[in-house]
């Protein structure tokens, strides 16, 4: 699996909103990561 076309800022926002490293970020196939920045959005919306 090739990893996300995502920039290093993203990636590091991302995984620090998840609590997961970025090599974890980088490497979630791109299906589940929509889905987690869904649920993070909702999370925002929510406050």
């Amino acid at each position: 699996m090739r990893p996300l076309q995502i920039s290093a800022e993203t990636a590091l926002r991302l995984s620090k909103a998840l609590n997961v490293p970025i090599e974890q970020i980088m490497h979630m196939p791109q299906h589940i990561l929509v889905q987690k920045m869904m649920e993070l959005e909702k999370r925002e919306e929510e406050k």
